[in-house]
This record gives C-alpha cells, structure tokens and sequence, in this order.
C-alpha cells in the first residue's frame, strides 16, 4: 500500500480538502526524498525506523524550520504510518515513542480597532477593481473570522447578500453559515458592480477573483493584507491569520460568548477557541504595562 493510497483515503474517506491534501502529499513527498538521498538503497519510507526520521528531523532544524513546523510535518507522517498500521503494512509504527518538539507559546498580537479603522477607511486603495477587490478581501477577513484558504473558494452561490448570510466550506469539509453585516454586504455589492462594469470573468463560478478572472492565489492574499496594515502598524505580524485573529480578540472584548465565536470561526472544539483568549489577555497586558504608573516610571 503506497503514499498514493493513503492521499486517496484521506480524499475520498476522511474528505480532507484539497488544500490539506496538497500539503500532506508535500511534506510526505519531502520526506521520501530525504530517505532516497540519505538512504539510496531503501525501497520507500514504510520501513524506516525511528533512527532515520530523528535524522530527517535534525535536517528539518538546521534548514531554520521552527519546532511548531517540523511538528506539523511529523504530525503528516504519523498519520501516514498509523494508515499503514491499521492496513497490516507494518506492524508498529515508527513515531510510536515520539513526543513532539516542545515550542514556545506564541500568540500574535492581533490589530487595535483603531488600526483596523484607519485600514478600511483608508484612501490609499486603488480607484479600480483591483482596489475595491483588495478592500473587500481585508474587510471580509475582519468581519467575519473567514480562513484565508475558505475566502479564496469561496462560490458565488455561497453568498446570499439579500439575506445577509454565507456558507463557509471550512476544514474537513465541514460547512458553516456566517452572517453579514450590513457594511459588508455593501462592500460585497461594490465589489460586484466594480465586476460587471470591468467586464471581469469569473473561474469555476469563484466569488473573488483576480482581474484576469482567476482563482486568487493565497500569496496574493497574503500581500495585500500585508501591504496595507504596513500603513497604519508596526506590529510585525501581518497577516490573514492575525485579522482572524483581531476578529475573535475584538469580539471578545465587546462580551462575545466563546461558544458563538467558536461556531463563527469554525472549530471543532472549544479549546481550539480558547486559544484566541489569550490574545484578548495579552493586549490588556500590554496596556496595563503601558498605563501603570509604576511601569512607566520603571520603578517596578
């Protein structure tokens, strides 16, 4: 049974989107060449021992790869193993004895209301469809917590603005609803209108797309957050995650209850949503440590 099988059952039995499966077939395919050159005369990686993968794992670290990212990668490959293990392949699998690398808590600081204002308010977009595309982008991440890869496929026939109401494919293919808020199905219709009167085409009935009518690529997503909050902050995160972030802190603040915002974000536990409490602390933290007279006169 090869890597081939196991891409097909995460697909087809454990409807893995197409997203994850592409990096899951990435990370095994890396893994595979590090066993060929290292190991020339293996016939694959279903029988390598733990020896080896601690070997893959010292190369992961000196190529700067941070403990959060060679977990996610071993993280593939036990899953890949436990497949063999469940199909009689192998008998014990490799990773059996592992723990994962122990990492450093890091919680992005997420955006002030002010900063997120100053961004959507800005004039600094271009007076285009490109412009009004980037602003609907940043402004959808921000209202409604939406994924990066989940605001890219996002269908035409997912989004009822009337009703203000979206259907969200998130991970796993589980599907959510998200409403809208007024402000955004008005950004949502200028987006719209900026499509018909540039005669823009549309890919595979795709809700944003690129001027050219293309699927947007998630780099491009990426820099456009990046490029306008490089206006306005000088956190040094910024990014589609940290706006998802900023959505969850900023409800929070306002009273929000963690269940609702687990279901608007998409998780499947309340403790995957707990973690985005911490950024509502740290950001008290940090204006506490601004503010406290005792701070800012450093005599604590």
């Amino acid at each position: 049974m090869s890597i081939k099988s196991f891409l097909e059952y995460l697909l087809l039995e454990k409807k893995y989107s197409l997203h994850t499966h592409k990096a899951y077939q990435t990370n095994l395919k890396s893994f595979k060449n590090f066993v060929a050159e290292s190991q020339p005369d293996a016939d694959g990686i279903e029988d390598v021992t733990y020896s080896e993968i601690r070997s893959w794992i010292v190369s992961l670290i000196q190529q700067g790869n941070s403990s959060r990212t060679v977990n996610r990668k071993l993280s593939v490959l036990r899953s890949y193993y436990k497949f063999l293990v469940r199909n009689e392949i192998i008998e014990v699998s490799p990773l059996k004895e592992h723990k994962a690398l122990k990492m450093a808590s890091k919680v992005p600081l997420p955006f002030s209301e002010q900063e997120v204002l100053d961004v959507l308010d800005g004039d600094f977009y271009p007076d285009n469809y490109l412009g009004v595309l980037q602003k609907t982008l940043i402004s959808l991440f921000y209202y409604t917590g939406i994924r990066r890869i989940e605001l890219i496929e996002l269908k035409c026939s997912h989004v009822d603005i009337e009703q203000g109401m979206m259907k969200v494919l998130g991970k796993r293919n589980k599907e959510r609803l998200v409403p809208l808020l007024s402000q955004m199905c008005t950004q949502l219709l200028l987006l719209l209108k900026h499509q018909e009167d540039e005669q823009i085409p549309r890919e595979a009935g795709l809700f944003f797309v690129s001027t050219k009518g293309k699927k947007l690529t998630e780099a491009f997503v990426y820099q456009t957050v990046k490029k306008y909050f490089n206006e306005v902050t000088t956190k040094s995160k910024k990014s589609p995650h940290v706006l998802r972030h900023t959505f969850a802190s900023h409800l929070l603040d306002q009273g929000a209850g963690i269940n609702s915002i687990k279901e608007l974000l998409g998780h499947s536990s309340i403790a995957a949503t707990q973690h985005y409490t911490h950024g509502s602390i740290a950001t008290i933290k940090s204006e506490y440590k601004k503010a406290h007279p005792r701070e800012k006169n450093n005599n604590i």
